[in-house]
């Protein structure tokens, strides 16, 4: 019955007049009746079904509301609202709530830490820059060890004398090896010649011994220079190279050490109330922590100095000493001394044939 009457209800036309207002209804008794009717023995709400298939459908499509979960609601008829009716959702609610108050505590701590980190490094740059600009025009003072500096100096000299050793050393084994490259060439063609020329047969095979001879003692001479530029490489690039980068740390520590001393006796010098006395304060503690840093890189510089002049006295004497007796049993045609030298200095010679990959490394 009541589908029928909503289906009714929804099928009548509303005439509009020419004004846009709506025109008068015919009274229906029926209609009237029926809609009575409806609102005073009208379905639970509880028992309310929702229908697909729009009014005067068939009940394919029908779901019973009583099926569907979710949160209870309170009808107002007064008002026409749907008030919502709280329960056990609430402790849920409010769980969640707690771990995403959780989450932004810990994301907004994060964020002051990084804060506070970029605001000290803003500021230590700053007394640096300072510094550093004071001392560059002369009205600022700076801590001088006299010795290490003096120390310091020698040790970059000498590694930009030795750079140059060890460039002149590689051009050297560089214009050494294509000489062998070519002796060995000339070797194997005048063995050739000696092959095809019966005449000259043996001043052709003579040569090609010669050569192959002198090829020999090149690919050795070659081993020991290589050794040498090595050595020389491992020297000035590692060992040298270690020293000057805890150099560069002493120096910004040094640098930073004077920026705080400087800071500390501005204060100083200014007035002396609560204020000033907590900056002076916290100047201190700065000053202290910079203090003992510089102080000790200092002594690891002092210490790292010392032990790389006896590191290098001992290379060098040893790298020289091979390089003079393989230079000179070399172009004496001493071959046995070259193969000697060789072996007093335990190098070892790749055979000829090990620079070319196997056949494994190959596919």
């Amino acid at each position: 019955m009541t589908d029928s009457i909503m289906s009714k209800a929804a099928t009548m036309e509303i005439p509009i007049n020419s004004n846009g207002d709506t025109g008068t209804l015919p009274e229906d008794d029926s209609l009237e009746q029926d809609l009575q009717q409806v609102m005073v023995s009208g379905p639970n709400l509880n028992e309310t079904s929702i229908v697909s298939g729009g009014y005067g459908g068939t009940a394919e499509g029908i779901i019973p509301t009583s099926s569907i979960k979710g949160p209870a609601v309170r009808y107002n008829a007064e008002f026409n609202k749907r008030i919502p009716v709280t329960g056990l959702g609430s402790n849920m609610h409010h769980s969640s709530s707690s771990s995403s108050m959780t989450a932004e505590e810990t994301t907004r701590g994060v964020a002051v830490e990084k804060l506070e980190t970029v605001k000290k490094w803003g500021l230590n740059t700053y007394k640096c820059t300072k510094q550093m600009i004071s001392e560059r025009f002369g009205r600022g003072s700076r801590t001088v060890d006299l010795e290490l500096e003096a120390q310091i100096e020698v040790l970059r000299d000498t590694k930009r004398k030795y750079e140059n050793v060890l460039r002149l050393a590689r051009a050297l084994t560089n214009h050494f090896y294509n000489m062998v490259q070519t002796q060995h060439a000339l070797g194997d063609t005048f063995a050739d010649l000696s092959q095809k020329s019966p005449e000259l047969r043996d001043e052709f095979g003579y040569n090609a011994e010669t050569q192959k001879l002198l090829c020999k003692n090149g690919e050795t001479l070659l081993g020991a220079i290589n050794f040498f530029v090595s050595s020389i490489n491992t020297l000035v690039n590692k060992t040298m190279e270690d020293t000057l980068m805890t150099i560069k740390m002493y120096e910004n520590a040094r640098l930073e050490f004077d920026a705080y001393r400087s800071d500390l006796e501005e204060l100083s010098m200014g007035p002396r109330d609560a204020v000033a006395m907590a900056r002076i304060e916290a100047a201190q503690q700065q000053y202290q922590v910079h203090k003992e840093k510089y102080e000790r890189l200092r002594s690891d510089v002092a210490i790292k100095l010392k032990f790389l002049e006896e590191n290098k006295v001992k290379v060098m004497h040893k790298q020289l000493l091979l390089f003079h007796n393989a230079i000179s049993a070399y172009f004496a045609g001493n071959q046995q001394q070259l193969e000697q030298t060789l072996k007093q200095f335990n190098i070892k010679l790749k055979p000829p044939g090990d620079d070319k990959p196997s056949w494994l490394e190959e596919q």
